[in-house]
């Protein structure tokens, strides 16, 4: 294991310079910052989700997944370096077809709602979705595996359906969109 941080400030970053896994200094503003600053993120929103109340077993995933996502958040400040693998991505959908089992198919939109612990994964389902999108604008200035896009793309999805296993879970169900409510 590397060095732990003694320190937590060390005014290196004063000049709007950050360093990368490797040693090498990039700008706070660059696009690899901004993928895994956006990664390490959305790993908070999930922490906020495992604040909630939750089934165990959509705890203990939520949990693996923490871990994964800094393993994507190190993938991402390391030029070079993977950490995300194809049977990761497997082990996502895996969960999410085991959750989706148990829900009745979607005919309507579904709101961001449903409780707290819904409402939490959905925000979490979105920052993810951001953190796919800044990776995916990274993935175009410089090289990323293709496994950390699909990774986020997969977890977005389970998140999605997780929150609809939370609403259900919670008593308050799924909140859909009312697109006829402008209509007469």
């Amino acid at each position: 294991m590397g060095n732990r941080l003694s320190k937590i400030y060390t005014r290196t970053g004063d000049d709007g310079s950050t360093g990368l896994g490797d040693g090498s200094r990039t700008g706070k503003d660059s696009a690899r910052v901004d993928a895994y600053g956006t990664v390490d993120e959305a790993n908070s929103t999930i922490g906020l989700v495992l604040a909630s109340e939750l089934p165990a077993l959509v705890h203990d995933q939520l949990v693996a997944i923490q871990h994964q996502m800094f393993d994507l958040g190190a993938e991402l400040c390391i030029p070079g370096h993977a950490a995300i693998f194809d049977a990761d991505i497997d082990r996502l959908e895996q969960w999410l077809d085991g959750h989706n089992d148990d829900l009745p198919a979607l005919k309507e939109f579904i709101l961001p709602a449903g409780g707290e612990a819904a409402a939490r994964c959905h925000i979490a389902r979105t920052v993810v979705r951001r953190a796919e999108r800044e990776t995916v604008a990274l993935s175009r200035l410089e090289s990323v595996r293709p496994e950390a896009v699909r990774y986020l793309n997969r977890l977005s999805d389970l998140l999605f359906v997780i929150a609809r296993v939370l609403a259900r879970a919670s008593g308050h169900g799924e909140v859909t969109w009312n697109h006829e409510r402008r209509k007469g």
